[in-house]
C-alpha cells in the first residue's frame, strides 16, 4: 500500500506523528524515490518493495539471530529486483550480487546510471535527516524536571516524543537514599553470592580487536567486591555487578523493601509492569560501551553519579555497526585474562566506535552526530527512551537500579527499522 502524500508534513504543519519518526515519511515519499517500504517486528524474514520511478526492488530483511537488544541491527538485507513487468536493467528476480546494474551494480545502461543516481539521492537525504531531526525534536541538552511528572504528562511530553528528561526529587520517598551505602551493603548482604562481570579494562560487551567480547562472569560474595571498591582487597581486572536480568530480586531480595518495586507514575503511563529491575554497583573503570535498548528505561541513581553519552535514533546513519564473532573473557588461575570464541554462533552486530575517542579517519560520519551529555546524581531519574544509543560512566562505588519497560512495537519502531534498513542499504554504515 503506497503512503499518500501527507499535508501536514509537505505544508510544514504540526503533525499527528512524533518527530523525528514523520520525517521518515518525508524521507521515503520525498521526490518519489521510495514510495513504500514496510518494516515489522523483526523476528522473521520480512520482505518489502521499494518503488522507484524506473522500476521496483525488492528489499528482504533477513534475522540473523535471537531477540537480544541488538537485533534489529542484525538483519541482513538483501536488495533484488522486483520479479514483474520486462526486467529493466537486471531482470526479473536478479540481485545485486549476481551482477545487474542495479543501485551498486556495475553494468551500462541507463537502468545502472538512474538506480545509482537514485541511492544518492537516498544517500544525500539520509545524511541531511539527523539534522532535520534535532531541529524539530531533539533537545540541545537533556532537560531536567523539578518533580515526577504526572501519567499523563510523562507519557504526552516524554514517551510519546521520544524524548529523555531528568527528574530530580524523584527518590525522597525511598529508603534506600538514607540507607544504602557501602557499610549498609555489607552489614545487610555482605554473605549473598552475586554475579560479576570480570573484564581486563572494564569493559564488558564490546569490541575489542575484531570480537565482540562478553565479560567473565563469576559468583563472588558482595562482601569482596565492596573490599576491592574500599581498597581492602585486590582483585585481577575490573569488577562490575550488571547482571541485567532482574537481579535485583533475584540475587538481592533482602534489598527490596528499600525500594519500589516499580515507577508509578511510569508504569501507569505506559500501562504496563517492569520487564526487569536491575541492580547496578562497581568500579570507576566500569564503562558501558554505545549500544541502544528496546526498552523504555528509567534508571535510578541512588549513590554517586552516573555520566551518560547519548545519541537519539535518528543518528543512526551516522553511527556504524559491523558484524564481529562472538568472545568472552576467561580469568586463567594466574590472574590473566584470555578471550575465547563462542561455538557455533552467528556473529554479532555492534558498534565499534568509542564515542569518547572516535576513530574519524576510520568513521568520519560520526563527526557530523551531535551527542548529548549529561549527568545523573543521587536521587535523580533518568527517562532514557527506546532506542536512544547511550554509552555510561559512573563514579566510583556507585549504587544505582534501573526499571526496564518494554516499548511498544508500533509506527515508531517500525520508522526506526525503516532508517536502520535504508542506511544499510545505501551503503552508509
Amino acid at each position: 500500500m503506497a503512503l499518500p502524500p501527507h499535508p501536514q508534513v509537505s505544508q510544514g504543519r504540526g503533525c499527528f506523528l512524533t518527530c523525528p519518526f514523520v520525517l521518515m515519511y518525508e524521507l521515503v515519499n520525498k521526490h518519489n524515490h521510495l514510495l513504500t517500504l514496510g518494516c515489522q517486528r523483526v523476528g522473521r524474514a520480512t520482505e518489502s518493495v521499494v518503488a522507484w520511478g524506473w522500476g521496483s526492488w525488492r528489499l528482504r530483511l533477513q534475522p540473523r539471530g535471537g531477540g537480544d537488544d541488538e537485533a534489529a541491527s542484525g538483519t541482513q538485507p538483501e536488495l533484488r529486483r522486483e520479479a514483474a513487468g520486462e526486467g529493466g536493467a537486471l531482470g526479473p528476480g536478479r540481485s545485486l550480487e549476481e551482477g545487474g546494474a542495479g543501485p551498486r551494480g556495475g553494468g551500462g545502461g541507463s537502468g545502472g546510471v538512474m538506480a545509482e543516481a537514485a541511492l544518492d539521492a537516498v544517500r544525500r537525504e539520509l545524511r541531511e535527516f539527523p539534522a532535520a531531526a534535532r531541529e524539530l525534536s531533539v533537545p540541545l541538552a537533556v532537560p531536567h524536571l523539578d518533580e515526577p511528572p504526572s501519567p499523563l504528562h510523562f507519557y504526552r511530553d516524554w514517551v510519546c516524543p521520544n524524548r529523555p528528561c531528568i527528574i530530580r526529587n524523584a527518590l525522597q520517598h525511598w529508603p534506600a537514599l538514607r540507607k544504602w551505602s557501602l557499610p549498609y551493603l555489607r552489614a545487610t548482604v555482605g554473605s549473598t553470592e552475586v554475579s560479576v562481570a570480570v573484564t581486563p579494562d572494564g569493559y564488558a560487551d564490546a569490541v575489542r580487536g575484531d570480537r565482540f567480547v562478553m565479560p567473565a562472569e563469576r559468583r563472588l560474595p558482595l562482601s569482596h567486591v565492596l573490599d576491592v571498591l574500599e581498597g581492602r582487597a585486590q582483585h585481577p581486572g575490573v569488577l562490575y555487578v550488571q547482571k541485567q536480568c532482574s537481579n535485583l530480586p533475584t540475587e538481592l531480595p533482602q534489598l527490596l523493601p528499600d525500594v519500589e518495586p516499580h515507577v508509578p507514575w511510569a508504569s501507569e503511563a505506559l500501562g504496563k509492569m517492569p520487564d526487569a529491575v536491575n541492580f547496578w554497583l562497581g568500579e570507576a573503570a566500569a564503562v558501558t560501551s554505545l549500544h541502544k535498548d528496546h526498552y523504555e528505561n528509567l534508571y535510578c541513581v541512588v549513590s554517586g553519579e552516573k555520566h551518560f553519552l547519548l545519541h537519539p535514533p535518528s543518528d543512526r546513519p551516522f553511527i556504524p555497526y559491523e558484524l564481529y564473532t562472538q568472545a568472552t573473557y576467561q580469568l586463567t588461575e594466574e590472574g590473566s585474562f584470555k578471550t575465547v570464541d563462542e561455538e557455533a554462533t552467528e556473529k554479532v552486530p555492534w558498534i565499534p566506535l568509542d564515542p569518547l575517542a572516535p576513530d574519524l579517519a576510520r568513521y568520519p560520519s560520526y563527526c557530523q552526530a551531535q551527542a548529548l551529555r549529561c549527568t545523573v546524581r543521587a536521587g535523580e531519574i533518568l527517562y532514557l527512551p527506546a532506542l536512544w544509543f547511550h554509552h555510561v560512566q559512573q563514579s566510583h562505588g556507585c549504587i544505582a537500579v534501573n526499571f526496564w519497560y518494554d516499548m511498544e512495537y508500533d509506527l515508531k519502531y517500525s520508522y526506526f527499522q525503516l532508517l536502520d534498513s535504508l542506511t544499510k542499504v545505501s551503503g552508509l554504515n
